[in-house]
């Protein structure tokens, strides 16, 4: 009986171990042993159910966690309890996109400003007025028009592989491009291959030196959203509304210069959709901005999240208590 008895208290210890999301020394970097549960939840927006992932305690600082595509929050599934002991973690999808509505492209404007304003009207639903912005591929974007309409609110930014600078756009994008300069159908056809099952694999395999790092259920669970009927043409309206940030870009660089935000840059620098040329650039508008290139590709979370977890708990820790002081310091609490 007592034996039987230690091999279970044993059991349950290595199961514990095996469900750890980092190595003990990537804990000793900075990231929890434990956290908080995350929540699965949808709130009304206009008119569109808007599903989101939320952690960690209400009153604590907020992170906004902004994806790409053509993946969801899904891509934040691992990072999310390494922040949410300590800071309150919020990850929506766009329409179109993971588990939120995905109406008729006939009937919706799938556009990254309409993105910013949803995005705009949850953090308003949930009570928040202040927040740091991870922004990731379609997240930068639809993160820097937020930023346009509420700048005071951002505290700081995460950046991994999020363009705002021209050099950013390399071949990867000519016929999307050449979709952007006339509209056409023949043009339009032709970005169909972006939207197929070889195409999502590419995003998270290539630029990665070990591809058995990379779980294969990513681009299995991405292409059986981007298969729903109609989606494909959602995906391409978007690819079309992408060519309305190029013009907004030098007022995303002004918003970097005017509101100077703490910045972390961690960027998969083999990425061929959005290269390194693009990272660099941040660094004339933000100059104490943190850069790190790391070897990986598109999708740097799937592959070096014991790498990146910690980096960015330390840079979200530092605002963090940086931001403390001086509201001390403004109520004599640091005299």
């Amino acid at each position: 009986m007592i034996h039987r008895r230690r091999l279970a208290v044993l059991s349950l210890a290595l199961a514990a171990a095996a469900l750890s999301p980092l190595s003990a020394a990537a804990q000793d970097r900075g990231v929890p042993a434990r956290a908080s549960e995350t929540h699965y939840r949808t709130a009304r927006v206009g008119d569109v159910n808007i599903f989101y992932r939320e952690a960690g305690p209400r009153d604590a600082p907020v992170i906004l966690l902004l994806h790409g595509f053509p993946t969801s929050s899904h891509m934040f599934r691992n990072l999310i309890p390494l922040l949410a002991d300590k800071y309150r973690v919020i990850a929506p999808d766009y329409p179109g996109f993971g588990q939120s509505d995905a109406p008729d492209h006939r009937r919706f404007d799938y556009g990254f400003q309409h993105y910013a304003d949803l995005v705009d009207g949850l953090v308003q639903q949930l009570g928040v007025q202040r927040y740091a912005m991870y922004v990731m591929d379609y997240g930068a974007p639809v993160g820097y028009r937020l930023a346009l309409k509420h700048p005071e609110r951002v505290s700081a930014l995460i950046v991994q592989n999020g363009n705002a600078y021209e050099e950013g756009l390399k071949e990867f994008w000519d016929p999307i491009k050449a979709y952007w300069a006339d509209g056409s159908a023949t043009h339009r056809d032709a970005l169909n291959v972006l939207v197929t099952p070889e195409m999502t694999r590419f995003q998270y395999v290539d630029g990665v030196a070990d591809v058995s790092r990379i779980s294969p259920d990513n681009w299995v669970h991405d292409q059986a959203l981007l298969d729903r009927p109609g989606n494909r043409d959602i995906q391409l309206d978007l690819l079309r509304d992408y060519g309305s940030n190029i013009p907004l870009y030098p007022k995303f660089q002004a918003f970097f210069r005017q509101y100077k935000p703490p910045t972390l840059i961690v960027w998969g620098k083999n990425d061929k959709i959005f290269p390194a040329d693009g990272a660099g650039p941040y660094l004339r508008d933000l100059p104490d901005a943190e850069l790190h290139l790391l070897d990986t590709g598109h999708f740097a979370l799937e592959d070096k999240l014991g790498e990146m977890a910690p980096l960015i708990r330390r840079f979200l820790d530092r605002h963090d208590a940086a931001l403390r002081a001086r509201a001390a310091t403004r109520t004599g609490g640091g005299r």
